[in-house]
């Protein structure tokens, strides 16, 4: 058997992970029952507890592994750009597009920040950082127009920017959403890169 052929007891926890999720966007976290999650997966309620302790270990499970960074890391390591802003420029549009087709996930985040106060959040990141962090490293080691800034604030506040943008879309009603150029995006990020102050002579 491959290496990477998941082992039956993998292929449980998926279709337990996946009968849970599809239930927490559906009805909510605390609405959701291990009874149910059980009935949805197609296993009897004991089957659950071979794999999960809880409820609460089931989500932060999902949190993991339903998150896209497995497909946004990709996109952020091969971000190309001749300068420090094209890369940037180019890793964030990358991003937003990948959120785009995951609207699951920004659900999941809500429910785990204000179900869980985050406490699910450093599981994550400790995943999420050390194979990104190398890229804005060598940003700020070779890029010789940008300020001396820490490149794990770097990252931050690049991964803070694109994360605002994708969730005040979500919150923008039609109307001001008719107030935004069409290029909104690209000026966003140029706020990132250049702020919103003009140079002093």
């Amino acid at each position: 058997m491959s290496e990477e052929t998941p082992t039956k007891g993998e292929r449980t926890r998926q279709v337990i992970e996946d009968a849970a999720l599809s239930l927490f966007l559906e009805q909510g976290y605390h609405a959701t029952s291990m009874r149910q999650i059980a009935e949805r997966a197609g296993l009897a309620l004991g089957g659950i507890y071979n794999h999960f302790a809880s409820k609460d270990e089931i989500f932060g499970a999902l949190i993991i592994d339903k998150h896209p960074y497995k497909q946004i890391v990709p996109f952020i390591l091969a971000a190309e750009g001749e300068t420090a802003e094209e890369f940037i420029r180019n890793a964030a549009q990358a991003i937003v597009t990948e959120l785009g087709n995951r609207p699951d996930f920004m659900k999941l985040m809500f429910i785990e920040f204000v179900e869980f106060n985050g406490k699910h959040g450093p599981a994550l990141v400790s995943k999420i950082a050390p194979k990104i962090l190398p890229a804005f490293e060598r940003m700020t080691k070779y890029r010789t127009n940008l300020r001396s800034v820490n490149p794990a604030i770097l990252m931050r506040s690049f991964l803070g920017t694109v994360f605002s943008f994708y969730m005040t879309e979500l919150f923008m009603g039609d109307t001001l959403k008719k107030l935004m150029p069409k290029n909104s995006f690209e000026q966003y990020i140029d706020i990132f890169l250049h702020g919103i102050l003009k140079e002093t002579e």
